[in-house]
């Protein structure tokens, strides 16, 4: 007999997936949150973002369909059916995901590691659309093997239609096809960060998106979280602009969600009762700083943002010897004072308790505001010292006199003065 605490979850779960493989209900499983060891994902660089598998069928015989997602490549490969799952079942086992989703058409089986590693499976009723929405998955026939582009969001859902992603017949408009791509990229991205954060295992959330304009991310955030995964979740957008608040709240009132508000106000005066994600998109020059600081304070468990314009550094910014005839350009100026806002802004989320990336959002060709600062709140604090004196450092050797995050968490005492 194992003693492995985990086994009985891991036989519960593998017992689930064969069981959903013979009767023909499997939809998907979706696994996320990669922690790295299988050679055969790690010799094809880092940043697997996540893993989907889908049963299809080739010569006849049931195969499962691998794709593998990368930041800038996809990767598919087939399997038989019984290889497929041995190969799933030890790939779990070692704890190469820390979370897995099974989605058959009425259930979710959820398959979680805790930091600590200690394995949970959870059983889920699908909501009314969510079940719909995995039917149409489950009815597409196994010999339907083609290179359809994998979604966490479905094209039919109204609030596309709303917005005007969509036309009446649920069929993307040529126009916004660039928008939609940044849509489903933003899903995939807040699906990894939830995973790994303290939110994989808390029924119910809060969500607030500042400077929402529109509210295209807004709604696909508060769609996905209720819709596909039916989870407890309030998402709230803040936006300036009286008239786009209204058209939010006309779309809300229209197709009655629940769940949902839009308010207008602006980051630095807003103070919600209790947030459990940040996110700031595009928020000029220091409002981004105001973001972050309003989600360090709150204590939020995950915060996204990607900056746009980078005003304070700049007039600031020597150029040090040896770097002076690089920096006498003024577009190399620009891109350092850009490079060193958010690298100083990453530096101060880790600072506060975060672990933090900074990457490519969306290929340049789709947008040029494409740079995302991803953070999730660690588990256990961990002496900053170091970092804060790597602030200091860089500050000095670019003579920079101050910068908003920074001041922000030392007036409130997160950071020494």
């Amino acid at each position: 007999m194992s003693t492995d605490p985990n086994a009985p979850h891991l036989e519960r779960f593998d017992a689930l997936m064969r069981e959903a493989a013979a009767s023909g209900r499997w939809a998907q499983l979706l696994m996320v949150a990669y922690q790295g060891g299988i050679a055969a994902i790690d010799e094809q660089g880092s940043g697997l973002q996540r893993l989907m598998v889908r049963p299809v069928a080739l010569r006849s015989e049931p195969h499962l369909s691998f794709l593998l997602r990368f930041p800038t490549k996809d990767i598919t490969k087939n399997l038989p059916l019984g290889e497929g799952l041995q190969l799933l079942r030890g790939w779990l086992a070692h704890g190469a995901f820390r979370n897995a989703h099974l989605f058959t058409p009425s259930e979710e089986v959820q398959l979680a590691f805790s930091k600590k590693g200690k394995a949970t499976v959870r059983i889920g009723k699908l909501s009314a659309g969510a079940a719909d929405a995995a039917d149409v998955a489950h009815a597409a026939p196994p010999q339907a093997h083609n290179r359809d582009k994998h979604r966490l969001l479905e094209p039919s859902r109204p609030f596309l239609r709303e917005l005007g992603v969509t036309d009446a017949q649920g069929q993307l408009i040529p126009a916004m096809s660039r928008k939609w791509k940044q849509i489903n990229k933003f899903i995939e991205v807040f699906s990894a960060a939830l995973a790994r954060s303290a939110l994989a295992e808390r029924p119910a959330l809060h969500v607030v998106d500042f400077g929402s304009g529109k509210g295209y991310l807004t709604f696909a955030i508060h769609d996905w979280l209720r819709h596909t995964l039916g989870r407890d979740a309030r998402v709230t957008g803040v936006e300036l602009r009286e008239d786009l608040v209204q058209l939010c709240q006309r779309v809300i009132g229209k197709l009655k969600l629940q769940g949902m508000d839009y308010e207008q106000g602006d980051v630095r005066h807003y103070h919600p009762l209790g947030l459990d994600v940040v996110i700031a998109l595009h928020a000029c020059d220091i409002a981004t700083d105001h973001a972050i600081h309003l989600g360090i304070r709150a204590g939020a468990e995950v915060i996204l943002c990607s900056p746009c314009c980078h005003k304070e550094v700049r007039p600031q910014l020597l150029s040090p010897h040896p770097l002076r005839p690089i920096l006498q350009h003024g577009i190399h100026q620009a891109q350092e004072a850009e490079m060193l806002t958010d690298g100083l802004r990453a530096m101060l989320l880790d600072a506060a308790g975060y672990d933090t990336q900074v990457f490519e959002f969306i290929s340049l060709e789709h947008t040029n505001k494409n740079k995302m600062i991803l953070a999730v709140k660690r588990a256990q604090p961990q002496d900053n010292a170091e970092v804060v004196a790597q602030v200091r450092d860089i500050k000095a050797f670019y003579g920079l006199k101050t910068q908003c995050l920074e001041e922000l968490l030392k007036a409130d005492g997160l950071l020494p003065a």
